[in-house]
């Protein structure tokens, strides 16, 4: 598989340190998405972007024969300690999700959470869903939506990530109707909306702040970047103000929203 530079480098910030550990927080969001798709018994599964696993491995209890794709490896060494503890055999495979391993129209459904809405080019992963779903088949998609707790947390360190690859569209993109219909436009693919949300409890905003700094892949590449030049704290500043919107009281526990657009689909037979 020949990544470009800025897949290799998407590739080392997933690596990074314990995307496990934080999945535990949205990890309900798969066994939801696989309910509301209808994942059924004896179907091929495709989980594009799956991470650690968390539709992968439900799509397995709900009887499917799903596999699961991420473009980094060390997420699929997770995700099999985590089939092979519910004792479930699950297919795991490296691949980018804009360039999918399989024939067209030979899947019955594909799912992704919070996965493929990190590929750089938006089009060309939906491009890639639409075409190896059968006729018939379904899709689900869930993804944070631009304007919510989430988009919002992405936004609040924004100013002090490197410049992105010439091309590249905000994940939190993939939340907004508009873009999801415009992308999946032409691929035979008709789609309905749903909305959810996941609830984030944490003891301090500062708890919040340095376990997402230890932990979630995005912000150990930052702190990486910005500590040489003496900039971590004020990134980490306008991180605790994020979490500190949430605040139940002054310096005490903070509850957050993620909000999230759910994108069902069924391609025309």
């Amino acid at each position: 598989m020949e990544l470009s530079d800025a897949k290799q480098r998407a590739k080392a910030t997933w690596a990074a340190g314990d995307y496990d550990g934080i999945v535990e927080y949205i990890w309900g969001v798969g066994s939801d998405l696989v309910a509301r798709v209808g994942v059924g018994d004896a179907e091929t599964v495709l989980d594009v972007a799956c991470g650690t696993g968390n539709a992968t491995i439900p799509a397995a209890v709900a009887g499917a024969r799903p596999t699961g794709l991420d473009i980094t490896p060390e997420l699929l060494e997770r995700a099999r300690w985590r089939a092979a503890e519910a004792g479930l055999e699950i297919e795991w495979i490296e691949g980018d999700a804009e360039a999918l391993p399989f024939n067209d129209g030979s899947l019955d459904v594909v799912l992704s959470t919070f996965g493929c809405m990190f590929a750089p080019d938006h089009r060309k992963a939906a491009a890639e869903i639409a075409r190896v779903v059968r006729p018939g088949g379904r899709i689900g998609i869930a993804a944070w939506t631009p304007d919510g707790g989430i988009g919002r947390f992405f936004g609040a360190l924004s100013e002090f990530a490197p410049p992105p690859p010439p091309g590249f569209q905000p994940p939190p993109l993939w939340g907004s109707r508009e873009h999801v219909t415009g992308l999946f436009a032409g691929t035979g693919v008709d789609l309905r909306f749903e909305e959810s949300a996941v609830h984030f409890e944490f003891e301090s905003a500062e708890a919040a702040a340095e376990e997402y700094s230890a932990k979630f892949g995005p912000i150990v590449m930052l702190r990486q970047m910005l500590e040489p030049d003496g900039r971590w704290e004020e990134a980490r500043a306008a991180l605790l103000e994020y979490y500190r919107e949430g605040e139940t009281e002054p310096g005490g526990r903070i509850e957050t929203t993620g909000e999230y657009l759910i994108t069902l689909g069924t391609k025309a037979g």
